[in-house]
């Protein structure tokens, strides 16, 4: 019998070699492990309304969906969000030629970047950032250049400085790559910042994408403005939003893109290689969840505002420094006051020492260092689950 060999070539190619396992998927396996409250990955443990899920339900028992849906996806959903940028924002888009459903956010955000970059492109990218983007930004041959977010501990925020962001252009920038609300920081961007941004845009010529899809959770006296109400930048915009973190159906998978057409008919003609298309039944629930009415998310937000400051209360009680948010369903806390600097050997212990699993912020960096003191804690849970976690995290503080 031929002894078998393995190949003398590395499987995985270079461009993602860097990113093995998710994050995500070790501190999910630790909290199954351990019996931990799983305050780390972003999904909700109640689901959304009924009437969107029945809405699901008769879709699927009439017989919508169950087959391949069209390409840029139902009328209906590709209608209901045409309303709802307009109606939320002013903005106007053709249902059929500016709005393509996606496989949630992260399909968006991989076909727009595979469509809009060349091998070689710069893309800046707001640092700390969602994991996808990087990998993403790889599989496109492009090159990420981190502009990092500075935390500011007295305003319990982090800051986009603005110098720092025009220094990083280059004649190889070809996109900005932007999150607000912003995760993991919870940072909504002001409009001064995001009108400073456009304006850049405009004077050099970039794409900018925007990661929008946290845009019903803003609180205080933070607004979201989606970017591509400012001037110069309706054309060169790609905004991406998605159902699951607004309505509590993560599972779904239902996203999408508005811009103008090239920029559709550009991300499409990638998007038709990746998933084809999905979530058919989801689809036609989905168009009927946007046309709720303006109380169900009022509700929604005060029902997350509760919950944060809550959280945010039991965080500061057991040591963190804690970054209010100001939007997103996330709190970034500063591990040092407990003595520690290692966020991520600091996650990984945490279930061992008090029962609940964080996320460490560090992952989301290319300067390791700049993220390393930091953590990130889900509140989007039910009450009693947040409560018995800070209970649990008061273990700490002793």
């Amino acid at each position: 019998m031929t002894a078998m060999t393995s190949p003398a070539r590395p499987f995985l190619n270079r461009r993602l070699a860097e990113f093995g396992t998710t994050i995500f998927a070790e501190m999910s396996a630790l909290a199954t492990t351990t019996g931990s409250i799983n305050l780390g990955q972003g999904f909700p443990d109640a689901d959304g309304p009924e009437e969107v899920r029945e809405a699901a339900v008769r879709a699927l028992r009439d017989g919508r969906g169950n087959q391949y849906p069209p390409g840029p996806g139902v009328p209906e959903l590709r209608t209901a969000i045409a309303d709802h940028q307009l109606r939320r924002y002013g903005l106007s888009f053709d249902p059929g030629t500016e709005v393509l459903v996606t496989a949630g956010a992260t399909e968006a955000i991989a076909a727009t970047l595979l469509a809009l970059l060349e091998p070689g492109d710069e893309v800046i990218a707001l640092e700390p950032y969602y994991d996808s983007y990087a990998a993403c930004i790889a599989m496109a041959g492009a090159t990420r250049v981190p502009v990092t977010l500075r935390p500011d501990a007295e305003q319990e925020r982090f800051r986009l400085d603005l110098d720092e962001l025009r220094d990083a252009v280059t004649d190889r920038t070809r996109l900005l790559l932007i999150n607000t609300p912003h995760n993991p920081t919870g940072t909504v961007l002001t409009r001064e910042e995001l009108t400073a941004i456009a304006e850049l845009a405009v004077e050099r010529d970039l794409l900018v994408v925007t990661d929008e899809v946290y845009e019903h959770l803003v609180f205080d006296e933070a607004a979201h403005l989606p970017p591509a109400t400012l001037p110069g930048m309706r054309e060169r915009t790609v905004t991406i939003g998605s159902a699951g973190k607004t309505f509590s159906f993560t599972g779904w998978k239902v996203g999408w893109v508005t811009a103008a057409p090239g920029l559709v008919a550009a991300v499409r003609s990638a998007k038709q290689f990746l998933t084809y298309v999905s979530s058919g039944p989801f689809q036609y629930a989905v168009a009927q969840a946007l046309a709720l009415p303006d109380a169900y998310f009022d509700a929604f937000r005060a029902d997350m505002l509760a919950k944060r400051d809550l959280l945010a209360a039991g965080l500061t009680e057991a040591g963190f420094t804690v970054y209010r948010p100001a939007g997103t369903y996330f709190i970034t806390a500063d591990i040092r006051p407990l003595g520690e600097t290692d966020g991520l050997a600091f996650c990984r212990t945490l279930p061992e020492r008090a029962g609940v699993v964080a996320i460490p912020n560090a992952v989301f960096y290319d300067h390791r260092d700049a993220g390393a003191p930091f953590v990130r804690f889900a509140f989007c849970k039910r009450t009693g689950v947040l409560e018995e976690a800070v209970g649990r995290l008061k273990a700490l503080a002793g």
